[in-house]
């Protein structure tokens, strides 16, 4: 596709943006006597204001999760750009835009109580398929950082080698220009060799033959054999080629789903040519990048040299002329603005001061007031324990976005910038070079006008010297507003050590792994088709969440810094079902480097109190260095059991006390998260396992949907597209397993041997099944059990409350029609 193609979906995004913030603008700053959010000024909760609240509610879920939809459709057509400086734009809108997704997320699961949201009738106005609401993950996560993960992995296979733990492969020396041209010779000598001997052979044949064979010689026999051999053969190409076009005139009307073998060529084929293509966008990507990069550095180095000295005498001109003019009109001299306050810039930046130096710095001044305001707001936490003691969850209010600045201000410098410039006729996609140098222009100038200040301040301090005013001391401190925190300083007990020894030391004792290279949509499952309750989400659902929970946090500091702050999070779900699957998805989706903390692990590693105590220290410190970072706990709920088996030889209470502080240590500027994983999550102590994770997702078992498509996927996967098995009844015969169980089953199925025979021997029923039973299902007690245990959970607790008050008052509502039937009975009697 075109560059040209990028641009119309780029401007056309750009435009549905503008319109959607705005009316996100307008619904955020509305007055609350139209705000379909709360009804405030009730006290007491009577029936008729908890109804009417209650289908207010409903009308703000169906608000919010049109806005979500809508940005996720959004983000999903941007950061497909060559051109650097659009790139730039696109990159913060977009970061703007995923943010804004996850704010409006936690706003629907403070709505829903429940972790999945849904709306049919929203989707079905919107007239969107479920692949259309799925995030796609940004592709910058990893092309940004592609040379340090290159490294990071060439580094931690060195220490395997060298632990003995990973077998060394060696590298193939590639062929010099004469030992290549050896080679052909070799083989072309070989083959004329070939020739030459297979020429003589006949040579010798012709002479030992004293006569040929006359057609007289030929029986009736041979002819009629070779007449039914003909035959038969012709018979059989025909009827072959008449049932491949009937096979194709029935895929052609839709009748006949294609054969998997030319479904598989099909996908692969189409797979390629977007791979070529992506790949082929990103080195021209890459190519204008670092041609922008190397024309910035030139054209400040011009700007510089012809006009650095200019610049420096009229901005000292400038600030001389205000000096003189104040003492003019007061008869004293001004007192300089120090540098924290912003120099001259700030004495210009004044109403009835501005002057033209001044103005080309108004965006920067802007920018600066921009993320002032946002120092100021106070962080949001997403964290539901602390939302845990609502009494009541009807009058919910969305907190402000902190995105939706961002998203305006960019949305006007597109504006102001690059919607009415004429681009007909240029078709390379290098960078335009009148904004490089305004923009470098700009920041020339301030880089001058910072030393310039110096010189003028220690000018005016010799005038004020001489008319007899005291110099102010320039170095005096100023004062800082606010309270001092108490949070003390971590101190660092490795503070002669470099970051690679502490890296080399945790590969070393087996702290940091190397895990699997999964991506987030080879868990197998598509996206609910229809609304479901809190503990039945789809696999779909699942990757969503996850998604901006934890990929989108982890894998871009401007997200990470705007959206709720996640420490941790434990996914809970029945053997098999996926979990460690997920953990290394996130890890490979944002390039994470994972720390395994699981009790099993750490036995005999780090003893004693104070070896615990460096083995977090070493964790935390390591994980702030090489972030992202995904901190991991196999078993989770083993460290807070109530009773250890005597069997149990690990020592699972070992990190108990240290967890919940381990967690409040990762500051909110950190891109680190805490994963944990159970299969038992209920014999564990509820109180300490939720001081310790923010959010808890349960992973069901797959239903016949993903079942089905799990055995496709899976058997095409095994058996190259050879077998036909009935896959529906294979979905259904296996209800109650998980897909790690069918994987497992389909593993010891198709062995090699087995493959091989696919062609003379089909695969069969009878032969996934006799596998399966011997594996243990799903039962419905733990089912029951998981469901238990997240009602327990804070959120659970949260949804529990307000099922229990619309039961109320749909008694009451009951209650009152039933009085005023009976009222109406007995005036139909009198």
């Amino acid at each position: 596709m075109s560059s040209t193609y990028f641009n119309e979906i780029w401007h056309q995004s750009q435009h549905e943006c503008e319109q959607l913030a705005i009316i996100d603008y307008e619904r955020q700053h509305q007055n609350v006597d139209t705000t379909v959010a709360t009804i405030s000024g009730v006290a007491s909760v009577v029936a008729s204001s908890v109804a009417a609240a209650a289908e207010n509610k409903a009308l703000l879920q169906a608000s919010l999760y049109e806005f979500y939809l809508r940005y996720i459709c959004l983000s999903n057509r941007l950061e497909d750009m060559i051109q650097p400086q659009k790139r730039e734009l696109v990159r913060k809108l977009l970061d703007a835009c995923l943010g804004r997704v996850v704010e409006l997320k936690h706003d629907l699961v403070n709505i829903d109580l429940m972790e999945f949201s849904y709306n049919d009738e929203v989707v079905e106005r919107l007239r969107l398929t479920p692949m259309d609401t799925e995030l796609r993950i940004p592709r910058y996560f990893l092309r940004e950082r592609e040379q340090e993960l290159e490294f990071r992995k060439r580094t931690m296979n060195e220490i395997l080698i060298k632990l003995g733990w990973l077998e060394e492969h060696e590298l193939e020396e590639p062929l010099t220009e004469m030992e290549a041209i050896r080679l052909l010779q070799m083989h072309e000598r070989a083959r004329q060799g070939r020739l030459r001997a297979h020429f003589m052979k006949e040579i010798r044949k012709e002479k030992g033959k004293s006569e040929e064979r006359s057609e007289k010689e030929r029986t009736d026999s041979g002819l009629m054999a070779a007449m039914k051999i003909q035959k038969m053969w012709r018979g059989h190409t025909a009827r072959r080629i008449t049932r491949r076009r009937k096979m194709d005139e029935m895929i052609l009307i839709g009748m006949v789903p294609p054969p998997a073998a030319v479904l598989k060529e099909r996908a692969e084929k189409l797979e390629k040519h977007n791979e070529i293509d992506v790949r082929r966008r990103h080195v021209a990507q890459k190519t204008y990048a670092a041609q922008f990069e190397a024309r910035k550095v030139t054209i400040q180095e011009e700007i510089r040299q012809k006009h650095g000295a200019t610049m420096k005498e009229d901005i000292a001109d400038e600030i001389r002329a205000w000096i003189k003019d104040c003492y003019d009109k007061t008869g004293k001299l001004p007192d300089f603005p120090s540098e924290d306050q912003g120099g001259s810039l700030h004495i210009f930046s004044r109403p009835g001061t501005e002057s033209e130096h001044s103005r080309s710095s108004a965006r920067s001044s802007k920018e600066s007031r921009k993320t002032k305001d946002k120092s100021k707001s106070p962080a949001r936490s997403g964290d539901l324990n602390v939302n845990d003691n609502q009494e009541d969850d009807v009058n919910f209010q969305p907190a402000q976005s902190v995105c939706l600045p961002d998203i305006r201000a960019e949305i006007e410098f597109f504006n102001d910038t690059w919607r009415d410039k004429d681009e007909t006729g240029i078709l390379s996609q290098a960078a335009y070079e009148d904004m490089i140098y305004a923009e470098k222009y700009q920041e020339v100038e301030l880089e001058f006008r910072r030393a310039v200040d110096d010189v003028m301040r220690q000018e005016l301090e010799l005038l004020q010297t001489m008319v007899g005013k005291k110099v102010k001391k320039s170095n005096k401190k100023t004062r800082r507003s606010g309270k001092k925190s108490k949070k003390k300083k971590e101190k660092d007990l490795t503070p002669d050590r470099s970051t690679e020894s502490l890296y080399e030391e945790l590969v070393t004792n087996g702290i940091i792994r190397k895990y699997p290279e999964l991506k987030l949509k080879q868990f197998l499952g598509d996206k609910a088709l229809t609304a479901r309750n809190g503990t039945n989400p789809s696999p779909g659902d699942i990757r969503q969440i996850l998604t901006e929970y934890c990929i989108l946090p982890l894998g871009s500091e401007a997200i990470h810094s705007c959206t709720p702050l996640i420490r941790s999070v434990l996914l809970a779900g029945p053997r098999g079902s996926g979990k460690k699957a997920l953990l290394h998805a996130i890890c490979t989706e944002v390039g994470a480097v994972l720390f395994d903390l699981t009790p099993a692990n750490i036995v005999g590693k780090y003893p004693g109190k104070s070896g615990l105590i460096m083995l977090i220290h070493l964790v935390l410190k390591v994980s702030r260095l090489l972030q992202p970072a995904v901190i991991y706990m196999g078993d989770a709920e083993r460290p807070f059991m109530k009773k250890i088996p005597k069997t149990d030889r690990t020592d699972p209470k070992r990190l108990k006390k240290d967890l919940p502080k381990m967690i409040k240590n990762i500051a909110p500027e950190d891109r680190v998260i805490f994963v944990g994983t159970s299969n038992l999550p209920w014999e564990a102590d509820q109180k300490l396992l939720q001081s310790v994770y923010n959010r808890f997702i349960y992973i069901p078992r797959p239903d016949y949907g993903a079942m089905s498509h799990a055995w496709k996927t899976l058997l095409h996967e095994y058996s190259g597209g050879i077998s036909n098995l009935d896959t529906s009844a294979m979905a259904k015969i296996s209800d109650g397993y998980t897909i790690g169980a069918i994987d497992a089953c389909l593993r010891e199925v198709m062995t090699c041997k087995r493959k091989l025979q696919l062609r003379s021997q089909p695969l069969t029923n009878a032969e996934l099944i006799n596998v399966l039973c011997t594996r243990d299902p799903v039962y419905r007690e733990e089912e029951e059990a998981f469901e238990s245990w997240w009602s327990k959970t804070p959120l659970g607790r949260r949804r529990q409350r307000f099922l229990e008050l619309e039961e109320e008052r749909l008694l009451e509502e009951q209650a009152q029609q039933a009085k005023q039937g009976n009222g109406n009975k007995k005036k139909g009697l009198n």
